[in-house]
């Protein structure tokens, strides 16, 4: 397939297979050799694809690109002691964030009830203008 296949079939654009590409995450294949023309159309296989959903996936799973190439490193049935420690990682990471966003959502929420049975200036812009 065609890099525009190898993108779509991965549900990202050209431009970011060429990142991952970049980043060492995608190998980027030979153009073959055609009869003087100056090369031809770089192909990608099914074991591309594969690798795009895999690092889109995981992604999606918050890991960072150092993070999914290390994953894409390890050997799935010898390293999964370190998978899980970076699995656990992200874990630990996911729950920092979700605290800071259940604060955000608990001051906004007191907010907005300050602002409902008040009069003068609204708290809610009063409280992100200092």
């Amino acid at each position: 397939m065609t890099i525009a296949r190898l993108a779509e079939a991965g549900g990202v654009g050209v431009e970011t297979v060429r990142y991952y590409q970049r980043r060492g995450l995608l190998e980027t294949p030979r153009r073959p050799e055609t009869g003087g023309s100056g090369g031809g159309v770089r192909r990608y296989g099914e074991t591309d694809a594969r690798r795009l959903r895999f690092i889109r996936s995981a992604q999606a799973a918050g890991f960072t690109l150092e993070q999914i190439s290390e994953l894409l490193a390890l050997d799935a049935g010898e390293d999964r002691a370190r998978a899980r420690a970076l699995a656990v990682e992200r874990i630990a990471d996911l729950d920092a964030r979700i605290a800071e966003l259940e604060t955000a959502r608990a001051s906004l929420k007191r907010l907005a009830r300050e602002c409902a049975g008040s009069t003068g200036p609204c708290p809610i812009i009063a409280a992100f203008e200092s």
